[in-house]
């Protein structure tokens, strides 16, 4: 190339220009500052434009580094010759010195900098057209390896942030793509380059960043989750200053486009700093957005259930769990407070228009109940318990609706009774008490009863009959609170008619020992205990003679059963027949079971009958009746001793006296009796043929063998 395609550069200027001293190229610099001073002052843009052409393409984009650096500081000498006139040349000025900023050269990137701050410094609010591509070089410069370059990069930085705070015509929208994208780097320099802008960016009043959050939010989350200290402090500032802004002024945030980055972010268990901040948002959103919140609550719940179940030994755990717990109570609450708002309103309307006409069209309640099923299954009791507990709140609350999801939650509630924890249980059973206690649409029957009464009461039954040990170590404490929870009378009148046509003698006559066991020493069968001592109404009458027909498959029961009823008379016929059934080593310790309770508080009205003369023949000859069939244990002692105690005045029985203190005109005990002939010979024949299958089972497994 000759020397006059440079011109209107000199071959000096051109020289020095790619020289590898830096003195020389500075006195080029100079030449050129001076030249275009005279372009600009007689207005030859024509001339200034074939200098930033000559130096932008052929220096910049030369082979030669140190054609490159001259370049590089000519375009900043234009600069600065053009002051306040740069506005026009930025396009040529800028370009060519971004290209520089990722050049292999270091030195090219450091002059690439120190040439681009000249630039900007000069040129002001008239860069900002170009500060997109200025911070994407910049973001990129952040991560340089050299120390001076990183320095030089600051510098600019910091001039850039002076200048976007000092304007009002910053393009923040045309910004926010690119914000977005370079939020997601993973370098703890570039995040701490991006997260200094945001944070400038937000102190500005008059750029309103809030409006773009849910766009950087989720960036801003996964900054947090740096390993590097000071990232995530720098971060952990940033999102605590735009959460008091939200607070602050709530009416211009977008809750509901931001809450499920929240719910993503809350369930980062490997960070709890993440997770307790997640929560923290959540929480406030609650608050602050009240009702927009509902559509949500599924999401949430995944969020904040499992954080129930933390352990409180640490710091951070603890915060978190007591963040979360706040959470959900404020979901009650509001859900509790729009109840009550809409009962309200429904006052002063001719259509009612209640909680459960509007609140179906804001929260899924199909996502909600799946979410609560799946953490019903959780190993943590206080989850457990919180999902108990909203099945429960939401199905008072929306009885109309949540009736739609009964079959789902059925099976998912019955599995629960079987869990290890009393409280788990109790909750449990207290959902179970009130989806089934009270006729509801869609769940009565043609007689206007709740028809899942019934199905839970005999899938409580299946229950049992699969699980024993479920039986023997909770089978009490189940039944008593539900005989707590609803009405014991009609829950003893259910599992009688139940267990009556129950094919499974065997465990007909295991489940009537359990029930008669707690029918006799539980508080919370005090009242029905007292109803069938008295049997004084025709309803008394009749729901004894529905449990003596079950408790048949239990001759035991049955005489335990008559004995409460004072019915002394036909225990004795009882006791008759007892001679004619298999005496197992069950059996007897049943009866041994029965003289203990003899001896108990509840039968403390039959011990001092025993101190009343004429005494009752049929209950002396009852208790002698048991103590024959008992063998010489210690319970044949006990009431062998308690027999010995009656005055012999009163062995003078009067034979005239039967049950006296009974009103039996309206019961046929006979008829009784030959039910429980009945019932006994059906068991017979239960254990003939079982002890059959017993034995073809044995033969069939030593024939495989």
């Amino acid at each position: 190339m000759s020397d006059k395609d440079y011109a209107p550069l000199s071959a000096a200027c051109v020289r020095a220009l790619n020289d590898k001293l830096y003195e020389k190229r500075k006195t080029a610099a100079l030449e050129i500052e001076k030249m275009v001073k005279e372009f600009a002052a007689n207005n030859n843009t024509g001339q200034i434009k074939r200098i930033l052409k000559i130096l932008g393409q052929d220096f910049v984009l030369s082979q030669n580094p140190h054609a490159r650096k001259g370049g590089l500081i000519g375009l900043a000498a234009i600069a600065i010759a053009l002051g306040k006139d740069t506005g026009g040349y930025t396009d040529e000025l800028i370009k060519p010195i971004l290209g520089c900023l990722s050049d292999q050269d270091l030195r090219v990137r450091y002059y690439a900098c120190e040439s681009l701050y000249n630039v900007v410094k000069v040129s002001r609010s008239a860069v900002l057209p170009y500060f997109s591509p200025i911070f994407n070089a910049l973001s990129k410069v952040a991560t340089d390896s050299d120390q001076n370059i990183k320095n030089a990069s600051e510098l600019l930085d910091r001039l850039l942030k002076d200048i976007v705070a000092e304007t009002t015509s910053f393009d923040l929208n045309g910004f926010i793509p690119l914000l977005r994208e370079r939020i997601y780097t993973k370098s703890p320099f570039s995040r701490q380059f991006v997260i200094s802008w945001i944070s400038v960016l937000h102190s500005e009043p008059s750029l309103d960043l809030i409006n773009y959050l849910p766009e950087i939010l989720d960036g801003l989350f996964r900054i947090l989750e740096d390993t590097n200290l000071e990232v995530k402090k720098m971060c952990e500032i940033a999102l605590g200053e735009f959460l008091r802004s939200i607070k602050s002024d709530p009416s211009r945030v977008n809750f509901g486009a931001m809450i499920n980055i929240l719910i993503n972010h809350a369930q980062e268990k490997n960070d709890e700093l993440v997770q307790f901040t997640a929560i923290t948002w959540i929480k406030e959103f609650v608050q602050l957005s009240g009702p927009a919140m509902l559509p949500f609550m599924s999401g949430i719940f995944t969020a904040i259930l499992p954080c129930l179940a933390y352990e409180v030994d640490a710091r951070r755990m603890t915060d978190i769990k007591e963040t979360a717990t706040a959470v959900n109570f404020t979901l009650m609450k509001l859900i509790a407070l729009q109840d009550e708002n809409n009962k309200e309103g429904s006052k002063e309307e001719v259509r009612t228009n209640d909680y459960e006409d509007n609140i179906p069209h804001e929260i899924d309640l199909q996502s909600v109940v799946d979410v609560l099923i799946q953490y019903l299954m959780h190993n943590s009791i206080q989850t457990k318990v919180a999902v108990l507990k909203w099945i429960h709140d939401l199905y008072t609350k929306l009885s109309s609706k949540m009736v739609n999801y009964i079959d789902v939650l059925f099976p998912a509630l019955q599995r629960t009774l079987s869990d290890e924890a009393d409280q788990v249980v109790q909750q449990c059973l207290v959902v179970i008490a009130e989806v089934i206690s009270t006729p509801k649409t869609n769940t009565q029957d043609a007689n206007g009863k709740n028809t899942y009464y019934n199905k839970f009461i005999v899938s409580l039954l299946l229950l049992f009959n699969n699980d024993k040990r479920l039986l023997d170590e909770r089978g009490s404490f189940i039944i008593r609170q539900l005989c707590v929870l609803l009405n014991a009378e009609d829950i003893y009148k259910t599992l009688a008619e139940i267990l009556l046509k129950e094919p499974d003698l065997k465990f007909a006559s295991l489940m009537v020992d359990h029930l008669n066991m707690i029918l006799l020493t539980s508080s919370e069968l005090f009242e029905l205990r007292n109803r069938l001592k008295a049997l004084s109404t025709q309803e008394d009458r009749q729901l004894f003679l529905c449990i003596y027909k079950t408790w048949c498959h239990n001759p035991v029961a049955t005489v335990a059963l008559c004995l409460l009823t004072q019915s002394y008379g036909h225990v004795c016929d009882l006791i008759k027949l007892f001679g004619s059934i298999e005496v197992t080593v069950n059996f007897l310790m049943e009866i041994d079971k029965l003289v203990q309770l003899i001896e108990s508080p509840i039968f403390a009205y039959l011990r001092l009958e025993l101190l009343e003369v004429p005494c009752d023949k049929h209950l002396v000859r009852a208790l002698y009746g048991l103590l024959m069939l008992l063998p010489q244990t210690e319970a044949f002692a006990i009431l062998k001793a308690r027999l010995s105690c009656i005055p012999s005045l009163q062995l003078q029985f009067d034979e005239k006296v039967t049950d006296k203190r009974r009103p039996h005109s309206s019961i046929d005990f006979q008829q009784l009796l030959t039910h429980f002939n009945q019932i006994q010979e059906g068991h017979k024949e239960y254990k003939k043929i079982s002890r059959t299958k017993d034995l073809y089972a044995f033969h069939s497994e030593t024939e495989d063998t």
